[in-house]
Formats: structure tokens, sequence, C-alpha cells
């Protein structure tokens, strides 16, 4: 594997010239701020990097706010980050030269919904809870759920999925259309409100997963889906992980359309039910969600009951109401911090491979076989019906061979999973984290043609450079 402990690009820093401090300022007035409190908050996400802050965070507004930024960092080589909600794992939003920090968060409107249609336009800035709460009287909701409360800008830059990807896809599939600011400051629109087209290269999905690195997204037009007639939701245990994932596969296999399967291993029961008071039988579990009209939820779910009874699945409990579902899933939501919190002051290196299904059981068995034997502290949560799942070792950010063990135990993993024909990332990107992976999944040439790609879009390397490849 070429990706070492040590993951941190060694970049210069490129500092913010005076003339440019100025001229931010006399635009944005307070609106750009260089206090290090403001800074340090946008030189920090979820992920275990520790990484100076950006010289100067601007506050955007709208498009032209955003050209101005970006023409005006290009004219002095100064780099750019976009920022969003901060909830990114790979660190995403780090500034590893320097610079600007972008916030979008104030670039939170919902310009147009055509329900006939099933589309609606937003802001960057827009996150996920409110777009569907923007929408709910409609009979409409947008399925992509990461977990977090994230931006819709941050997610279509990291390409999210989530719970309900194994019906409903991914944010590759569910954007249609963007207004994107380059690096040149250009406004460029890419896609329609149409289904399909043909006309020319598919620019959309070129800067939808591209992590901020070929232009600065400031709209997004987004496909919905109709709220469905019935809904229900079930938690079933299982007496090891390999039965509930077992379980899982021949699920997708049988061709039940499940809108949600999700796994959590013994330590993330426990983790959820400190948190949130479940009562959860502290054995390894599926929660699962069934999309449709009453009678298909309902031979959904026999189906599903029979299939868990093969695998020794008992104690389905079902949670028909809103507001039983909602606080499964909230718990769900929950896990990470959840887990965090079962060992105070640690910190958590976070996984994020993707197998075919078929593989997800021989890639889960074998990893929980190498994390028990190094005596790391973990948990493990996973999309399983469309095989991703996430190892979270937690730990002591002041013993660096835990630290070393985790990265370890991450690149045996990721190179189990690219022996199983998956992938590095199912969801996270590629960030500051999985660059090395990124070549043993791509190969040198392919990582050669996607740098390639950021030169012609950027030049001067200023749009969230030292993410997913250096130049």
């Amino acid at each position: 594997m070429n990706a070492p402990v040590e993951l941190l690009p060694q970049l210069a820093p490129r500092p913010i010239p005076a003339v440019m401090l100025d001229a931010l300022g006399a635009r944005f007035g307070a609106r750009c701020s260089t206090a290090r409190a403001v800074r340090e908050q946008h030189g920090r996400d979820e992920s275990p990097f520790d990484v100076p802050p950006p010289d100067a965070v601007v506050y955007c507004e709208s498009t032209e706010d955003v050209s101005f930024v970006v023409a005006l960092a290009n004219a002095h080589a100064v780099p750019v980050i976009a920022y969003g909600a901060g909830s990114s794992l790979e660190g995403h939003l780090l500034a590893v030269q320097g610079g600007v920090s972008l916030d979008l968060s104030c670039m939170n409107r919902v310009l147009r919904v055509d329900a006939e249609d099933l589309t609606i336009t937003v802001q960057a800035g827009v996150t996920r809870k409110q777009l569907n709460e923007h929408i709910r009287h409609d009979g409409l909701f947008f399925p992509i759920d990461p977990g977090a409360d994230a931006s819709i800008g941050g997610m279509a830059a990291t390409r999210a999925s989530g719970t309900n990807a194994v019906r409903y896809g991914t944010m590759r599939e569910n954007v249609l259309g963007l207004t994107v600011v380059t690096a040149s400051g250009e406004v460029v629109r890419t896609g329609t409100r149409a289904r399909k087209s043909s006309a020319g290269y598919d620019l959309t999905r070129l800067f939808v997963g591209s992590e901020g690195t070929l232009g600065v997204m400031t709209e997004i037009t987004l496909e919905l889906h109709p709220l469905p007639e019935a809904i229900s939701a079930a938690v079933c245990s299982f007496p090891s992980i390999d039965a509930a994932v077992r379980t899982t596969i021949r699920i997708i296999q049988t061709g039940v359309p499940i809108a949600r399967c999700e796994l959590l291993d013994v330590h993330a029961v426990r983790a959820v039910n400190a948190h949130d008071r479940l009562g959860l039988r502290e054995a390894p579990l599926l929660l699962m969600e069934f999309h449709g009209s009453p009678g298909g939820v309902k031979e959904q779910a026999e189906t599903v009951q029979a299939v868990a009874a093969e695998f020794g699945g008992e104690d389905f409990d079902w949670a028909t109401t809103p507001e039983a579902r909602t606080r499964l899933w909230t718990a769900r939501h929950h896990a990470y911090l959840s887990a965090l919190q079962t060992r105070p002051g640690c910190r958590a290196v976070t996984t994020d491979t993707c197998v075919p299904i078929s593989r997800l059981a021989e890639c889960i068995d074998e990893t929980v076989k190498e994390v028990d034997a190094s005596g790391l502290p973990y948990f493990i949560v996973g999309h399983v019906g469309d095989g991703n799942f996430h190892v979270g070792y937690l730990i002591d950010p002041l013993q660096p061979q835990e630290r070393e063990t985790a990265e370890r135990l991450n690149a045996q993993l990721v190179a189990r999973a690219l022996r199983l024909e998956g992938t590095c990332s199912g969801e996270h990107g590629i960030g500051l984290h999985k660059m090395g992976f990124l070549i043993d999944e791509a190969g040198a040439g392919g990582v050669a043609l996607m740098q390639g790609i950021k030169r012609a879009f950027d030049p001067n390397n200023i749009l969230n450079p030292g993410k997913i490849f250096v130049l």
C-alpha cells in the first residue's frame, strides 16, 4: 500500500498579501475576518488531523461574492477552501497551505421548487434537514442522508450517500445541474432540469465528487422523490455480525427494494443505548426501513423476517409511527458521537470501504478478527445494503502508537477491500487521508489523468490544494 502513517502532505504555505486582505476588507467589511477564533473554527473538521487554520475567513452571500473572492485569489495565487457545515471526516476543509476559507453557510436560500417535475434548486449552504423541512408539505423529500446535517454543497462536493443509498442512490444520481465558480472567477452552469442529456461532456458529474478542487459550487439543482405512502422501520438482533451481514446479502440478492439497511455492531449498540437510552439488545443488529404502498411494505417486511430467521435473527421490533422511527434513526445518526463518549478525550480514525455485496461478509469478518487482535477500542456501523461499512478506531491522541495501529489496520482494510474489487472510499471522499490509497485503487495512470484535469481547470492550483492528490 502507498499510504504511510504520516499522511499530511508537506506543502509550503501561501500567505495572503496585504493588498488582497485590503480588497477583501473593502468588499466584505465585517464578513471578512482574520480573528483567531473564527479562523480556528474553520480550520478543523471531524478528521484526526491538526493543521494551522486559514489566514482569513470570508462569509459569502451570493454567487457574485464567491466569484469576487476566487478571482482575487487566483490573481494572487492564494488558496481558497470552500466551507459548508464543517462535518467532513477526511480533512477536506483543512487549509494545508493557508489561504481563505470561503464560508457558504449564509448562502442558505431555497431558490426554486418545481413540485410537478420533482426538482428543487438551492444555494450551496442549505442543509439537508432544512431542505426536507421546506418541501415536506409538498409531499416530497430528498433521500440522501449522510447522517450529519451537512450542507448540500458539501454533500455534492464529496459525492455523499448514506442510509438511503441502497434504494435512492447517491448524490451522483440525484444532482441534475450546478452553478459553479471556476478558478478564474467565471460563473458556469452545468446540466438542466431534464432527467437526461447527451449534450457534450457531463460536467455536472465531473464537479460532483471533486471535493472543491475543480470549482466552487454555489447553486445545486436536485431530483426529489415523493414521500412514500407507507413507511415502516424495524430492528432485528443477530447472534453475530456475520449472521447480520449474510442476512443483508440475501435480502439484496432476493430483490427486496429495501430503503435502508444499517448494521451496528455490539460496541455501537452499547454506545447508542448509553447516549439515547434506547434499551436495545446488546448484540449486532440491523436497522431497516421499508417504503412503498401499505401492501408492498407488508410484503417486504414478511420476506425480510423470513430471511432473517434463517440466520438466527430475532426480536424483530417494529417502529411504525413517525416518532418511533425518528427516535431510532436519530440514535443511528448519533452513533459516531456516542462512540466517542465511551472513551472520553479520544478521537476517531474512521474507515470507509465499500465492496461488492457478495464479498461483504468476508471483508467484515477478516476486519473484525484483525481489530480484535489489536486490542484497540472500536465500533462498526455500515450502510451494508450497498456494501459500505465504517470502522471507527477510538484512539488516545496523546498515545502516538495508537494512531499508528489505527492507520495500519486501516491500510490492511483498504488492501482487503481492493483485493475484493471494492474501493477505499464509499462516500467520505479522499481528502487528506486517502491520497496514497487512491493510487492503489486508480493506478498511477489514473491519478495522472485526474491531475491533468485539475491543471486544466485550475492552473494556479488555488482550489482546495493538497486534497485528493498533490500537484
